[in-house]
């Protein structure tokens, strides 16, 4: 939805448009592109890691099939500190075995290739991330310089 048409709805407004499809990516690998994230905090209930925080990555994937949006869950954890590290080599923030501190203010508008699979939740079937993968030595960097925009 572009902005020129964008609004604020009021309780009593009509609605109609139903939104883009849902789309479900094959397998396999893609480029893309981080379009915001949200800092959350995870409870534990579920799984084997205890409370901590928790950012919610929103990648967007553009293929022959249309857009495909994929929510991915990153734990800040020390069990899950490789998960970390493979997501910040991706988006060019990090080279492998390069200790940094996570910048999650400038992972808006990276990209980065990943490993694309499915998950079944409630009988429906998701796209999900696998794996992050490392950038190839030509592929264009997105650098950071502090001040300069």
């Amino acid at each position: 939805m572009s902005t020129e048409t964008e609004r604020e709805y009021g309780w009593d407004d009509e609605i109609e448009n139903d939104g883009p499809e849902f789309v479900i990516v094959p397998d396999g690998d893609y480029e893309f592109e981080v379009k915001s994230y949200e800092r959350a905090r995870y409870s534990g209930k579920e799984g084997g890691l205890p409370p901590c925080n928790m950012a919610i990555v929103n990648l967007e994937i553009k293929n022959d099939l249309g857009i495909c949006s994929i929510s991915h869950r990153l734990y800040l954890h020390s069990r899950c500190e490789g998960l970390l590290c493979e997501f910040f080599t991706a988006i060019g923030q990090r080279k492998h075995g390069e200790k940094i501190k996570m910048n999650w203010n400038n992972i808006i508008g990276a990209k980065g290739r990943a490993k694309i699979g499915h998950r079944e939740y409630n009988g429906k079937t998701y796209n999900q991330v696998s794996k992050f993968y490392e950038p190839s030595e030509d592929a264009p960097k997105k650098t950071f310089t502090p001040g300069k925009f």
